[in-house]
């Protein structure tokens, strides 16, 4: 089962993006906030393909979570922002406490 969002009308996918980049736990905000700036700017260049919706900074990498018409923009967006997208995984279907809840 492939998971679609909706943005605009074209279907979206889900992806897992694992960018390894040494010592970006240590970042301060300011930091954050220029390479987020950077990622932004990217996006900007991109259109409305792809779309960033988290990501999850730890010691030596950073997971990000986007929305997407397929693995290619996500690699244009790891050229123009100059952030590596050392592995792309697409999700296929999400589960969460509640799962286990439903009939």
């Amino acid at each position: 089962m492939e998971m679609n969002f909706e943005d605009g009308g074209k279907a979206m996918k889900k992806y897992i993006i694992e960018r390894e980049i040494p010592k970006v736990g240590t970042l301060n905000q300011d930091q954050l906030r220029g390479a987020a700036a950077k990622s932004n700017e990217a996006l900007s260049q991109l259109g409305s393909d792809v779309e960033w919706v988290e990501s999850f900074v730890a010691d030596d990498k950073t997971f990000c979570v986007y929305l997407a018409r397929d693995e290619e923009i996500i690699r244009k967006h790891a050229e123009l922002s100059g952030f590596p997208a050392t592995k792309i995984t697409e999700i296929g279907k999400m589960i969460n406490p509640t799962t286990a809840d439903k009939a």
